[in-house]
């Protein structure tokens, strides 16, 4: 299966320049229209598609496209259900090439982003890998983030998250924790074999993490059912997640 193109693996070549139709220009708190469900919604809670080379579909995870963008609820059935629907086209008013596996793609990217978070994060030195030494990162109360490999044997993990909600009671924030990744991805990830448990610092890298997680997660459990999941939707410090940023201004 191809992945779908995005400025993250494509450069915008082709594109058209920016027009008076281009909406990529927004403060962090706008809201924009879902083209599926015709509700409006935060930026956060939408991913951005544009019509490209081809008039194909592009899908813009850092909103840098120029060009009128199609924005979806940001989970996989609605995606999905927008490739089916014609939703595009409807939008854009013309006809559109549309991936028919644009979900299963846009998931692709997300965890593409979600495995480069957690590599930066290893090379600023903020992780650290092992039941032992995430056990000790635990008790020292610097675990802002665990973890586990998806597919990690429950004894582990319970043992772990259990420590971290100890110590949350004794005057600590509890940990993030994210489990949307296999003990393969993380391990080709972070550059050791098999990475089943493993804790993240506080820093700069890890809060980037922590973003790209939740919004995996979000992908992946539905908008409306993620946000009634506390742990997802807090930052390592406890304060509200803010939206992924790549340093440009939103659509």
């Amino acid at each position: 299966m191809r992945e779908a193109a995005s400025i993250d693996d494509e450069t915008s070549t082709g594109f058209a320049a920016k027009g008076p139709r281009d909406d990529r220009r927004a403060s962090a708190t706008a809201q924009r229209t879902c083209a599926l469900t015709r509700r409006e919604r935060p930026i956060s809670d939408l991913i951005r598609f544009v019509s490209g080379p081809g008039d194909r579909i592009y899908l813009d995870l850092s909103r840098k496209l120029p060009g009128r963008g199609v924005w979806i609820t940001a989970d996989h059935a609605s995606i999905a259900a927008a490739v089916k629907s014609g939703a595009f086209a409807r939008s854009l008013k013309r006809k559109v090439s549309v991936s028919p596996d644009l979900a299963d793609e846009t998931e692709a990217q997300l965890r593409r982003r979600l495995a480069q978070a957690v590599s930066l994060a290893n090379k600023a030195g903020l992780l650290v890998t092992g039941f032992d030494k995430v056990n000790a990162a635990i008790e020292r109360g610097e675990a802002a983030v665990l973890l586990h490999g998806s597919n990690a044997a429950a004894g582990g993990r319970q043992k772990l998250d259990a420590k971290s909600r100890a110590i949350s009671r004794a005057g600590e924030e509890q940990a993030l924790i994210v489990d949307c990744m296999t003990i393969d991805e993380l391990s080709l990830a972070i550059g050791r074999p098999n990475v089943v448990h493993a804790a993240l610092k506080a820093g700069g890298a890890t809060e980037r993490f922590a973003q790209e997680a939740v919004r995996l997660a979000r992908f992946n459990r539905g908008m409306e059912a993620a946000e009634e999941i506390d742990v997802y939707d807090r930052q390592a410090d406890g304060s509200p997640l803010r939206e992924p940023s790549d340093g440009e201004a939103p659509s």
